[in-house]
């Protein structure tokens, strides 16, 4: 039997229904029968914290992976998506949050080169002309001769935009598209794309962290933690303090957990950060001002919407991006991040995707474990590294830490996310720790490996180090932290012992009130 061919994109905007959705990875549910139906004409805003599932639904929607359950409807008529192809064929395109333009080409060459119907020969007059026309449909312009790399920011993004509509995506995904952008050009891209959704040319679905975004611009709003549907609406009739509580629950700490953690009175201050002033990618400011002091025998948390500088600031304190301005200091001495000062004031750290920022992925098991202490005695007498010392520490630590390996000579890029972390953590753990730094440490892991995890965590705190513990769980937070601190804007704008913390507070922080403000709202 022939089967028919798939219908011509739509030269309109497409409304597209997920219908419980679930998409599971080994025992790790990432999406859990969540349903969203995003109108034709409609600008969607699509909200969570880290491991909520967004990405993993739009993968669903561009045929990146294949649901375990669901169905996908397009202008109401259920489709099959199983490949990106698939996605362009219909007129479903994705804006990456980092730009995938060749930039070596000209802005012609990046759209004539991305259409799927390119000759072996390019009649480059006709294409002119086809671009010309087509430019005057659009409601901004681009010099289509200039290379990418001469163009801001902004204007690459335009760009972005620019292919997904010349390709005729009638239904474009926007994964934080404004994170390289200045606010006045996110507001211009971001007003641009409206005007085309007002006109039903296209629908917009837009993954963001950024609320000022979501109320300025956005028609409704989808809420998504840990895999499931917490919440939507029309943004008209929303706050950005009830987004924030959509996203981050209203779970109250147990009094069990307090009396847990309440064992260990705090000593003196340990680490002390003070007008600490950190830029971006960009060059533009993430942390300003900020001050904040953590004693022996504490964890304080900072939570946040992701965006808000907690990982430029995580990256300041462990020696991976530059403090502007501001001073850091553990136990009164100036620190600034360098091997030796890492080493003498015993400062470790579990950076966010441990593989890609404290790992070497090609090394071995082994050699990642002794990245601390390769170079001092006993794994080595200079100038001689002795293999089988660092051979015997490693046996040691994945046995204590219980890694799971084919060996201690195996590429640590094969293991598991969870036996990642164990690994990194028996590594930053194993010697007197005075300050732990931890970025969202059990990000996508099983509970197993977050209950082993969290406990050497609290092992370290009883121990008498200062933990600096980021996270956006809010859940993680009160089950660990004696004082909870929240960064908006790159700066703190809520402090908090547990015991008198308030989620719904905390939760209008995250948002931008601030201080009294949150506590009166």
């Amino acid at each position: 039997m022939l089967i028919p061919p798939p219908p011509p994109p739509s030269e309109t905007a497409l409304a597209i229904e997920c219908l419980g959705m679930t998409k599971r990875f080994g025992s790790f549910t990432a999406l859990d029968d969540v349903t969203i139906k995003v109108e034709a004409g409609a600008f969607h805003a699509l909200l969570g914290e880290n491991g909520a599932g967004k990405s993993t639904l739009v993968k669903c929607l561009v045929g990146y992976y294949r649901p375990d359950a669901g169905q996908i409807t397009v202008d109401g008529r259920e489709r099959d998506i199983r490949s990106p192809q698939d996605a362009h064929a219909i007129g479903i395109g994705m804006v990456y949050q980092h730009f995938t333009l060749v930039p070596s080409m000209s802005v012609a060459e990046n759209l004539v080169m991305a259409r799927n119907d390119v000759p072996m020969r390019i009649d480059w007059r006709t294409e002119r002309e086809r671009l010309a026309a087509f430019m005057e449909t659009v409601p901004f312009r681009i010099p289509l001769d200039a290379p990418v790399t001469s163009l801001a920011a902004g204007e690459k993004q335009k760009v972005e935009i620019l292919k997904q509509l010349y390709l005729k995506r009638r239904f474009m995904i926007l994964d934080e598209p404004t994170s390289v952008l200045t606010p006045q050009e996110a507001d211009e891209v971001l007003g641009m794309l409206r005007g085309l959704a007002q006109r039903k040319e296209v629908s917009v679905l837009i993954i963001t962290h950024k609320f000022r975004e979501v109320m300025a611009f956005a028609d409704r709003v989808s809420v998504l933690r840990r895999g499931k549907l917490t919440g939507e609406g029309r943004v008209a009739d929303l706050t950005p303090a009830a987004m924030a509580e959509m996203m981050i629950g209203t779970r109250e700490p147990a009094s069990g957990e307090l009396q847990r953690k309440a064992g260990r009175a705090p000593g003196s201050v340990r680490l002390a950060l003070e007008a600490c002033k950190v830029h971006d990618d960009a060059g533009l400011p993430a942390v300003e001002a900020l001050s904040l002091s953590v004693r022996e025998g504490e964890i304080v948390g900072i939570a946040g919407v992701s965006g808000n500088g907690q990982r430029e600031l995580v990256e300041a304190l462990i020696g991976q991006r530059e403090l502007v301005a501001g001073s850091v200091k553990i136990s009164g001495e100036p620190f600034r991040a360098t091997r030796a000062e890492i080493r003498r004031h015993r400062v470790f750290s579990l950076p966010e995707e441990p593989l890609r920022n404290a790992c070497v992925g090609m090394l071995s098991v082994s050699d990642n474990m002794g990245l601390r202490n390769f170079d001092r005695p006993p794994q080595a007498t200079w100038p001689w590294l002795k293999r089988g010392r660092l051979r015997a520490q490693a046996r040691r630590l994945i046995a204590e830490f219980k890694v799971k390996t084919p060996g201690a000579e195996a590429p640590i890029r094969n293991l598991s996310g969870g036996n990642v972390q164990r690994a990194v953590l028996a590594r930053e753990l194993s010697g007197d720790v005075s300050v732990l730094i931890v970025a969202n440490p059990v990000f996508g892991l099983d509970f197993a490996a977050v209950a082993e995890i969290h406990a050497r965590i609290l092992a370290a705190r009883e121990a008498g180090a200062a933990v600096l513990l980021v996270s956006e769980d809010l859940d993680e937070l009160l089950e660990l932290s004696d004082r909870v601190v929240v960064m908006f804007d790159g700066r703190i704008v809520h402090e908090t012992d547990i015991d008198s913390a308030d989620v719904g507070v905390i939760g209008r922080a995250m948002a931008g009130h601030s201080g009294a403000d949150a506590a009166a709202a």
